[in-house]
């Protein structure tokens, strides 16, 4: 179901898949890859697809809010960032990306999160989220 090799898209989706798809779209795929489970917080849970994506659902819509691409992934983001890329060249690329200290990532205000690795400075994974992340209700599925 994941196409590693399409492109990033914010406010969009990867791999194909679409950003607010509903849970129940993806039941034959993960009961197919078994992937692993984690609740986050109160009211949401990640399944992680094995080095290729983490998909995050809120658990009162059961929308999909978040996908992570991780190490397997090829394609990329705005057609040339992408997983293993340096951050300089990243930041040279798209100069909206801020370091944000707390949650110690680069945030784009154009939906997109980028984490790197702390010793050799590299993209470790590119998230894609919905617009609404930062709406007062967000946390409550009011999306």
């Amino acid at each position: 179901m994941v196409d590693l090799n399409a492109p990033i898209i914010p406010w969009k989706g990867m791999g194909n898949i679409e950003l607010y798809s509903h849970l129940k779209d993806f039941y034959e795929y993960i009961n197919k890859s078994r992937p692993k489970i984690l609740t986050v917080g109160m009211f949401d849970v990640r399944y992680e697809i094995e080095n290729q994506v983490y998909l995050w659902f809120s658990i009162l819509n059961g929308r999909l809010w978040k996908i992570t691409a991780l190490k397997d992934y090829k394609g990329k983001l705005f057609d040339n960032i992408h997983i293993g890329m340096h951050i300089d060249d990243v930041l040279t690329i798209e100069p909206s990306f801020e370091y944000d200290d707390f949650e110690e990532v680069y945030c784009s205000p154009k939906g997109i999160f980028i984490e790197t690795d702390p010793v050799e400075h590299t993209v470790l994974w590119i998230s894609v989220y919905v617009k609404e992340l930062d709406n007062e209700d967000f946390e409550r599925g009011n999306w």
